[in-house]
């Protein structure tokens, strides 16, 4: 492979990961905590969407508990956008002939 067709490739995955990284931030995951009682919504980038908290919740005693499931929430809705953003890097790897294990290795 010569240098010139390596640098075209490359050039060509930048464009495709800014596609992506663009398309990804309009993507909402759903992150939920205490059997769905608390939900998270946010998009891929991490932009916190929406937060649905169950009435039963609302008592003053359960403040501490709240706070909890609302942090746990937000954790399993980051975890899905991460998971999303992985998935979507590995595709647009293959669709580009290269090896999906590259993904964690770009420079950009």
């Amino acid at each position: 492979m010569n240098i010139q067709k390596m640098m075209q490739q490359a050039k060509q995955m930048q464009d495709k990961m800014a596609e992506m990284q663009d398309k990804l931030g309009d993507v909402i995951v759903e992150g939920s905590a205490g059997g769905g009682m608390v939900k998270i919504s946010m998009t891929c980038k991490g932009e916190p969407k929406s937060v649905n908290i169950d009435p039963s919740l609302m008592n003053a005693d359960e403040k501490e508990i709240l706070e909890d499931l609302v942090v746990a929430a937000m954790a399993d809705a980051k975890s899905k956008a991460d998971q999303t953003m992985a998935d979507e890097t590995q595709k647009m790897m293959g669709e580009l002939g290269l090896p999906a294990s590259m993904a964690g290795n770009l420079p950009f």
